[in-house]
Order: structure tokens, then C-alpha cells, then sequence
């Protein structure tokens, strides 16, 4: 079983408005509303590439009971506390014309200590039947910076693999608490080793830092793939995965990286290769770009794209397993 936690989860509002400008009235052309929030996001993708999961976190309010409801239609099979305040909702503007986009989230409710531990309490429960747990998302209101530090030393010591997608203080404290694999997108990656990255040799040398912050993996997601500081084996490698973005149409990027890091957790669920782990996540995040709504892929397509992407073993050194 892979456990998703979205503790701000939100009903996510996608519109599609040709020619966006500030301050004007306009019309959608398309639109779409679902349960998110990026462990959400995670888990509907990987319900989809017929993994088992459960998605978990807190909820409060009709909202609340929004995203729960939703997820149930869906067939995901969720666990969620409920929580007094209520849930957020974000709303994502993508411009078809322009392909770009414009994200408005929500601050999301506050949650009591109380509330907290009957959430924390939960996922300890549901751990126990795990191989994987992903922490994704922002934290609420109410919730300390060290929440997934704390929760990962704690599942950690269960055995079961435990993946960071976060951002800010709450990434930083989390990876300090030795995960399974990190996996920031560039600039959550630069504020996380405290620089800027010029060239790919910064981008390379990133992925060791992060690494001995504490992280036994490093994955940083780029617009056309990742890079990766990964097991192969008994060691620890850098890879450079990619895809030509011609090879599929996009109509909105809203949750590409969730889908990216399903196709990654999926794959390693199964026990696939590091090269395979990488071009299936690669292959995941590309085709969730065809499609209107965070966390949406089609396996078929996946399968298509998988002969698209190129993994490269880098010739950067690697560390040891214990460095």
C-alpha cells in the first residue's frame, strides 16, 4: 500500500481563458473542479496507473466534505480527519493562446494541536500496512515548520519508504530527517542549498548537497525532466532523464509534477530499475500535460511515451551509500 498525506488539501478550480489580461472581464472556454491539493494530485494518479493507495491528511468544512466526497466518486480510497475550519480552494488560470498560467492559492484553514494529533495518529496507524508514504504540499495554518521531519523519523523507523515534495522551512526541516527521496522542482531546490544554480554543473553538484543535508535520494524536476541523484543498486548515482516537450500537445501543466512523482513512486513500488523508475516518471509527467485537471493520466499513453524519454547515466562521481 503507498500512502498519499495532503494535510492543505483544496478543491482545485482549473479555467481555461483565451487572452488573460489583469483587470479585465473575461469568459472560461473550459473548466474543470476536483479534489487537490498535491498529495491528492498523487494519489489520483497513481489510482490511475492501477496502484494500490490511500490518501489522507485533514479536512474541514462543506469544502471539506467536497473533497471527500469527490475522491470517493473517484474510487480513491481516503482516510482524511475533519477538521473544524474550512478547506481551501485554488484556482488556476491558463491562457490556451499563450500557454501561460496564473495560480491563486488559497491560505487554507487553521488546524488545533488537538486536530493534529488525531491526524498523526492515523497515518502511524495506517503506516504500519505501508511500503511508501509521500508527503507532498504546503502545511496549513497552525501546523509547525518540523511536522514532516517529525513524521518521517517516526515512519522511517517502520520500515516503510518515505518521499518528501515540499517547499520553504517545512522542506528544509524535513530533509534534515533523512527521507527516502526529496524531490523539489529547481527553485525549491536553490532555496534548499541556499543558491541560485547558473549552469548544469550547479544543478549536478545540488543534487549532492541535498543529499548530504540528509536526503538518501535527490530528484529536482526540470520543465522537460529531471535530474537525479538515485540508487542503482548498492550505490548512489546521477542521472539526467528527458523528454522532447514537441512530443505531446499541452493544454495545461497544473500538476505535472505530481504526476511526474506518481510514475516515480509507482515504479518503485514495483521494483523497476533506476533507469525505468526515471523514464516512467518522466513519461507520467509529460502525458498529464494533454489533459484539464491536476493528477490526470492515461497508462496508455504513459506506454507510448516511454520509448521518448532519454535517461543518461551521468559521469558526475557518486557518493557512497553511507556518505
Amino acid at each position: 500500500m503507498i500512502i498519499t498525506v495532503t494535510l492543505n488539501a483544496a478543491i482545485d478550480k482549473t479555467l481555461a481563458v483565451p487572452n488573460f489580461r489583469l483587470g479585465r472581464r473575461h469568459r472560461a472556454v473550459e473548466q474543470t473542479s476536483m479534489a487537490g491539493g498535491k498529495g491528492v494530485n498523487v494519489a489520483r494518479a497513481l489510482k490511475r496507473l492501477g496502484q494500490p493507495v490511500i490518501a489522507t491528511g485533514v479536512a474541514g468544512g462543506p469544502t471539506g466534505t467536497r473533497i471527500i466526497e469527490q475522491l470517493t466518486d473517484e474510487a480513491i480510497l481516503n482516510d482524511f480527519v475533519r477538521i473544524r475550519e474550512e478547506s481551501r480552494t485554488s484556482t488556476a488560470v491558463v491562457d490556451p493562446t499563450t500557454g501561460d498560467q496564473t495560480e491563486i492559492n488559497e491560505r487554507g484553514p487553521e488546524v488545533t494541536e488537538g486536530e493534529l494529533e488525531l491526524f498523526v495518529d492515523k497515518l502511524l496507524y495506517l503506516a504500519k500496512g505501508a511500503a511508501v508514504c509521500v508527503f507532498s504540499g504546503s502545511l496549513p495554518r497552525g501546523i509547525p515548520d518540523e511536522l514532516y521531519a517529525r513524521l518521517i523519523g517516526e515512519i522511517n523507523r517502520l520500515g516503510v519508504l518515505t518521499v518528501l515534495d515540499s517547499e520553504g522551512e517545512a522542506l528544509r526541516l524535513g530533509t534534515r530527517a533523512e527521507p527516502g527521496i526529496v524531490t523539489p522542482n529547481e527553485p525549491e531546490a536553490e532555496e534548499l542549498v541556499g543558491h541560485e544554480f547558473s549552469d548544469d554543473d550547479d544543478r549536478a553538484q545540488a543534487m549532492h548537497e541535498i543529499v548530504e543535508l540528509g536526503a538518501s535520494e535527490a530528484l529536482m524536476t526540470l520543465p522537460s525532466g529531471c535530474l537525479a541523484f538515485t540508487r542503482d543498486g548498492q550505490e548512489r548515482a546521477l542521472y539526467s532523464a528527458r523528454i522532447d516537450p514537441g512530443m505531446v500537445e499541452s493544454r495545461s501543466t497544473v500538476g505535472s509534477g505530481d504526476a511526474f512523482l506518481a510514475g516515480m513512486v509507482a515504479a518503485r513500488y514495483g521494483g523497476r530499475s533506476a533507469e525505468d523508475c526515471l523514464r516512467f516518471a518522466v513519461a507520467c509527467g509529460a502525458e498529464s500535460v494533454q489533459h484539464f485537471g491536476a493528477g490526470v493520466v492515461d497508462p496508455r499513453e504513459v506506454q507510448r511515451l516511454l520509448d521518448d524519454v532519454t535517461v543518461e547515466r551521468l559521469s558526475e562521481p557518486a557518493l557512497s551509500p553511507g556518505a
